[in-house]
């Protein structure tokens, strides 16, 4: 799923082509991505963009009119410019968006179609679809730690929820958590001060760093390789290659849809996290879904 940092550099280059630009025409090539009626997807239709932003992981079209066009491109929606009139793939095909001077196809891999487009009208109306986590590049140290702990969750929960945390997913959490030399299944109420601001300035490091990767990787062009598997990446999708840092192999948990990766040597004091209190632990506290997990569905416990 596109997080934090390729939601801000697919914002770049949309800035750079679409912005101040009309919509001369959008086609929707699978009635499943659009979700919503009133207004009507055509009422979109001959505004101009505004601006480009981010809300978590969607990405928000500022238009003419007090309209807002939110895209939520989930598992494996993805986004390609082409030159203008470029027909909706009948496979992967969700939409397209005409421009003077090219078009935004939005594409979507994969048998589930999650991705989802919503044209609201008036800036109250966003609030609906911001799940209103904490935007970790502009807080404060103790903001932070109240976000943190205002429930009792597992550090790859808590980083992941996005009522807590805006933007962090499944990939860059695990490359947090190893930055911070943390087990993904520490317990949030459990840690110390000290943990707490290795983990914050983790955080920060990590995904500023990510953005500035991924700006140097697109250059000038339009983002097309955007993957939650990326070479550089120290231990998410590196299960059973070897740590950067100390050279043991990845370690993983499965649950449900969700896989954490981890290095044992580097986070869990070499233990392997695999046992009966660990199945407890996951079937309480983590969502069984990358849906759940994205929506932040509340799962409590009595951890």
């Amino acid at each position: 799923m596109p997080e934090l940092p390729d939601v801000t550099v697919y914002i770049d280059a949309l800035n750079e082509r679409v912005l101040n630009q009309t919509i001369q025409k959008i086609r929707i090539g699978s009635p499943f991505v659009l979700r919503s009626f009133d207004p009507p997807i055509s009422a979109a239709e001959g505004k101009k963009i505004l601006a480009v932003r981010r809300l978590g992981k969607r990405i928000v079209f500022a238009l003419e009119g007090d309209l807002f066009l939110i895209v939520h491109l989930m598992i494996a929606g993805r986004f390609h410019w082409k030159p203008k009139g470029a027909k909706i793939a009948r496979k992967y095909g969700q939409a397209a968006l005409d421009f003077s001077n090219g078009t935004l196809l939005l594409t979507e891999a994969g048998t589930k179609k999650r991705a989802s487009i919503h044209l609201v009208r008036g800036e109250a109306a966003i609030k609906d679809h911001d799940p209103g986590g904490l935007e970790v590049l502009d807080a404060t140290l103790a903001e932070f730690y109240e976000r943190l702990v205002r429930e009792n969750h597992t550090l790859k929960r808590s980083l992941t929820d996005p009522h807590l945390f805006s933007g962090i997913g499944n990939a860059y959490s695990d490359e947090i958590l190893h930055r911070a030399r943390l087990s993904p299944i520490r317990l949030t109420r459990q840690m110390s001060d000290a943990e707490i601001e290795r983990l914050y300035r983790a955080v920060r490091e990590s995904l500023t760093e990510w953005v500035e990767h991924l700006r140097r990787e697109r250059g000038a062009g339009f983002p097309e390789k955007v993957t939650a598997f990326r070479p550089d990446m120290a231990v998410h999708g590196k299960y059973r290659k070897p740590c950067p840092v100390c050279g043991s192999p990845v370690q993983r948990i499965v649950h449900a849809e969700n896989e954490t990766n981890y290095c044992a040597k580097c986070q869990t004091g070499g233990k392997l996290l695999a046992d009966r209190s660990l199945s407890r632990l996951l079937k309480e506290d983590w969502p069984r879904t990358l849906e759940e997990m994205e929506e932040g569905r509340k799962v409590r416990s009595d951890y």
